[in-house]
């Protein structure tokens, strides 16, 4: 049965934990869905496991939209979350509901996603009162990664962890159905889960949040540039990876491979008449 924004207040109300993955294509997609994964998100964090950009800044709507729609084709149970990138939702409301309706429309997206906390409610509401569910994400958020100066806990001080919970009831407020709380300390991430009605998703925020997410490529060991701490490697498959393609590069140069078995026949007449 197709997962919804109802699945995750029905979750939220029975005390029954979440699970998210990131995927960027088809066949990553139609995997994690049939492993009952209740959500999948398009994360612009495609510009760093994808495209190979050094942060999300890059990534653009047409980028969210191309992924967006393949993820979708394999998702038939899970709910499909696409982030909204870089200024497609920060220089006015109107750019933010044009944008998100491309990406339900033409991204296939069951919900949008976007960073930022009471500063971008005027844009939740108004994708919200156009029928476009909005997941919000507060902490660690890395469309700002250049104002934070790096990838930074968030919240430690008194001030910056009394804004974290005025900004999750703001975005509650605004209408949002759930929040992603990202590098946040896990006490304030529970405090934060406490206080309000809709889900958190946490990812580096600790257990107390009501669901996880991950980067689908660093909890299977694919994604080397980088392993933050909050990660657990499920499995190690890059390194299943890497072995393959080493054994059929071996195969081919030495020709043990193809094998007679993987050819495909023609009749000696058919030959004949070549010549």
């Amino acid at each position: 049965m197709k997962k919804t924004v109802l699945t995750f207040a029905q979750a939220k109300e029975k005390g029954e934990k979440l699970t998210m993955l990131t995927a960027y294509d088809y066949s990553t997609a139609k995997l994690i869905d049939e492993s009952g994964i209740d959500s999948i998100l398009v994360g612009d964090s495609l510009g760093n496991v994808m495209l190979g950009y050094e942060d999300t800044i890059s990534v653009t709507v047409e980028d969210m939209i191309h992924h967006g729609a393949a993820v979708a084709r394999g998702a038939k149970n899970a709910l499909v979350i696409i982030d909204m990138p870089f200024m497609s939702y920060q220089t006015s409301v109107y750019d933010a509901v044009v944008n998100a309706g491309r990406l339900m429309k033409e991204g296939r997206a069951n919900a949008v996603k976007l960073e930022g906390g009471r500063e971008v409610c005027p844009q939740i509401k108004a994708i919200v009162d156009s029928g476009i569910p909005v997941c919000a994400h507060l902490g660690l958020t890395p469309q700002s990664i250049n104002a934070f100066g790096g990838f930074k806990v968030q919240g430690k001080s008194e001030a910056a962890a009394k804004k974290l919970l005025e900004d999750a009831l703001a975005v509650q407020e605004a209408g949002a159905f759930a929040v992603v709380l990202e590098c946040v300390p896990e006490k304030l991430a529970t405090l934060i889960t406490e206080k309000l009605d809709i889900p958190t998703i946490g990812i580096g925020a600790g257990a107390g949040c009501d669901g996880q997410v991950l980067v689908y490529a660093d909890m299977l060991g694919m994604f080397s540039d980088f392993t933050p701490k909050f990660v657990r490697k499920f499995a190690n498959t890059g390194e299943i990876m890497k072995a393959a393609f080493a054994e059929y590069d071996k195969a081919v140069k030495e020709g043990s491979y193809p094998e007679a078995c993987h050819t495909y026949g023609i009749s000696d007449d058919v030959l004949e008449k070549l010549y």
